[in-house]
Parts: C-alpha cells; structure tokens; sequence
C-alpha cells in the first residue's frame, strides 16, 4: 500500500475510487487495488525499508572462530577491521586480539564528530632524556591489552604466558636489549617469531611476526630492529606477544613487566 501522505490524488476520482482511498486509510484496510494513486505514489518517491530493520542489519553477533578480520571482510566494512574494532571497542576491550562468542558488535563504522585537536605540546629537548640503561620497550609507547597470567582457555597452558602490545601489523619491533637470535622463524601456535638470549641468561620472546628480520646466530644490540609485527599464529587480530623467559623453551615463563622495570624500563 502506498505511504500516506506521499502522493496527490487524482481530480477526477468517481464515488467508489473515493470511498476506496477512505477505506485505504484505517488500521484494518482491505486492499483494494488504486491504479491511479499507486502509480502516482511510486513515482514520486520509492518506498523506504523500515528504520528498525535498517538498524538491525547492521548488527552481528560474535560465532566461535571469528576474527575481526574475517567479520570486516565478509560483511565489506568500511575501513576494515581497524574501523570495526575502533566502532566496538567497549565490546571487544582493550585488545583487538581477542574476541569472544556471543559478543553483540555493529557494522555501522561512520565516523563520530571528531573534536578539535589541542594545541600541539613542544617536543622536549633532547638533553632531558633518561640516561641510557641499555635496554628499552620493544615497540616504543604501545600500551598492553591482555596481561602477563591472564586466565583462559585460549591458552595450553591455563594462563597468557607473556603481555601482548597493541600494535597494528606493520610496526617495527626492536630487541630489548644486546643479545644473540637463537630462534627466528615458523614457531607453532606463536606464528613467525624470534626468541633471543641476552647476558644475564634470560630470553626474550617476540610472537606473531609477520616477518623477522634477523637469524639465528646473529648478535643484536638494544633497539635493533629484528622483526614487523603482525598476525600470525594462533590469534584473532595483531599484535605483539612479549616474554620473558628462563630458558628458551615453552612453559619457562616469568613476569616481562617485572623483568623490563629491573632494568630501568616502564611499561
């Protein structure tokens, strides 16, 4: 039935097309085909989805296996799933990485009023920088989503054997301090990752690579670039998984934001 109000009605009407617009308008109508009025409706405006039905489209509901990634390509999000996860972040929480069955995420991305940036702050000077300690972050001012002995089942071991950073893929990551590669490539569930020993005996751990960039054998110094992060191994969405570990095996684990801050690094 044409909507009301969105069309003119003909001049030359007779009594029964007349009482049949009337008995077009009430709640219980009876549909009584108007070739004129229906004609005239569609021309001047097509008939629009209900507004409720719109917003329910845009909504998906998390399903084991998902990834933001997969949800942003199979749905044609615009932006991908960085917009996705920007538009759900009271959602998802403070790591991309993890998403969970069941959760209610929008595909609507269009951007918010942005406000007006603030004046931009004077770098300072290069002489007030802290004294080098010989170590330093993996990948500068990234701050952690899931933390050192988080707890769940997306783990072999029960806990989150290190802390992941948030970092897109594509961000440089750099070695802590000096040591030596004694892994860099394919790792199982850790995707491409490099694992490096340094002199006090303890090893540090960089997951989830798209690629290293350093070998076994090769000696680094702190901040060298050794990998880009990314997304591989057992994740749903980039980022930087970071241990410390007492040997170079699995399970050797100990607190990497306790170990950084021994040496003089904040996280």
């Amino acid at each position: 039935m044409p909507a009301q109000g969105q069309h003119r009605k003909p001049r030359s009407l007779s009594r029964l097309t007349r009482a049949c617009v009337v008995a077009g308008v009430g709640a219980a109508a009876v549909a009584v085909p108007l070739v004129g009025v229906a004609q005239s409706a569609s021309a001047a405006e097509p008939a629009k989805a209900p507004a409720a039905a719109t917003a329910k489209a845009q909504d998906y509901t998390v399903v084991r296996g998902d990834t933001l990634a997969k949800i942003a390509a199979a749905h044609h999000v615009k932006g991908g799933w960085k917009a996705l996860y920007d538009a759900n972040r009271k959602v998802v929480g403070a790591d991309p990485g993890i998403i969970h069955p069941g959760q209610h995420l929008t595909l609507n991305t269009a951007p918010k009023a942005v406000k007006a940036p603030a004046p931009a702050k004077k770098a300072a000077p290069a002489a007030v920088r802290k004294a080098d300690t010989g170590w330093t972050r993996p990948v500068g001012d990234a701050g952690i989503g899931t933390g050192y002995k988080s707890s769940g089942s997306l783990w072999s071991s029960g806990h989150h054997t290190g802390v992941d950073f948030l970092v897109w893929s594509g961000t440089p990551v750099h070695s802590v301090a000096a040591g030596t590669v004694v892994q860099a490539g394919a790792d199982g569930a850790y995707g491409n990752d490099v694992i490096i020993k340094h002199a006090d005996g303890k090893y540090t751990l960089y997951g989830h690579l798209t690629r290293p960039v350093v070998s076994v054998g090769q000696t680094v110094t702190e901040g060298q670039e050794i990998g880009i992060s990314g997304a591989t191994g057992n994740v749903t969405g980039p980022h930087l998984h970071f241990e410390v570990r007492t040997t170079p095996s699995y399970g050797s684990d100990i607190d990497p934001v306790a170990y950084l801050a021994s040496h003089g690094v904040t996280v």
